[in-house]
């Protein structure tokens, strides 16, 4: 009979040694399963040392035979040593004794009855484990996702930023190259001059004439007006709290303007709108355009948000 309960508490997945503690403390797969769920917090080296210790029995002096036990702390009667020891690890009582009473045992329909209650208890026990873990395994979720999300926007924050800086290094090494072609220029220029004024008073010392004096060159006829190549634009931005007015630089970027309305007005800018021409700049491709790129040159309003 041991063996058989013991296999069934182990084929519904009780841990060995407490399923070997479980059919020694009780009688039948009921009481195992009783003793089972009533002692599931308590840690297995515990129950193993209240097992070693045992409880106090006293037996009949009279010479008849005891028919069950029965607790002198609070009445309770069993019909088994196994059933005694487990009331005694559960309240805790030390003080029993054989009895001539004789206890009926459970009736197969009783057993089954209550087998069936135990197992629907375990199993409502399990499936609300069940859930605590599924809830658990949410909020777990939710946390990873927001973790992952926050990490995504850094890294676009961040990738921006590089992108805006690279295009400002660009930008610059491009007027920087501007700049040195037209001091070459001027360079290659001042030598052709140089050279051909020299050129002119060698060939008057051949023939003998005097060397001409450089004339003092002739004011150079009034150009033609070019096209208007503005270095700055002023700005009116209206934003939550008022009109900004502010001048840039032309090759400043929107992006810049958005960080200086940032640091002095403590403003974060998604987003610039144009109303004539409607315009939107938003995102790094247009947010890395600089004035000048953006057609927001001499002047121009936006709106901010």
């Amino acid at each position: 009979m041991s063996a058989s309960v013991l296999d069934q508490l182990l084929e519904m997945g009780f841990d060995k040694s407490r399923a070997e503690l479980a059919v020694k403390k009780s009688d039948g797969l009921p009481d195992a399963m009783d003793w089972l769920e009533k002692t599931q917090e308590t840690p297995i080296e515990e129950l193993l040392e209240e097992e070693n210790s045992g409880a106090n029995i006293a037996q009949v002096s009279d010479g008849t035979v005891a028919m069950s036990l029965v607790c002198n702390e609070c009445g309770k009667k069993f019909r088994a040593t196994g059933e005694a020891e487990f009331h005694a690890n559960k309240s805790g009582h030390t003080d029993f004794a054989e009895s001539t009473e004789h206890i009926a045992p459970l009736s197969e329909e009783e057993k089954k009855q209550r087998l069936e209650e135990l197992r629907e208890r375990v199993k409502a026990k399990r499936a609300g484990q069940a859930a605590v873990d599924k809830e658990e395994q949410k909020r777990n979720e939710k946390i990873r996702q927001k973790a992952t999300k926050e990490t995504h926007e850094l890294k676009e924050e961040l990738q921006r930023k590089e992108q805006m800086k690279e295009a400002a290094k660009k930008r610059q090494e491009k007027l920087d190259d501007l700049e040195a072609k037209r001091r070459i220029k001027a360079k290659i220029e001042a030598d052709k001059e140089e050279r051909r004024r020299k050129a002119e008073e060698a060939k008057a010392a051949r023939e003998g004439r005097p060397v001409p004096v450089a004339a003092a060159p002739a004011p150079a006829p009034a150009p033609t007006r070019p096209a208007a190549t503005h270095n700055e634009t002023r700005l009116r931005l209206q934003t939550s709290g008022g009109n900004v007015m502010k001048t840039f630089p032309a090759d400043t970027t929107l992006f810049e303007v958005a960080q200086l309305l940032e640091s002095e007005n403590g403003i974060t800018v998604t987003k610039f709108i144009q109303n004539f021409p409607r315009k939107v700049f938003e995102g790094n491709l247009d947010l890395g355009k600089t004035l000048k790129e953006a057609g927001l040159v001499p002047s121009a309003a936006l709106i901010v948000q």
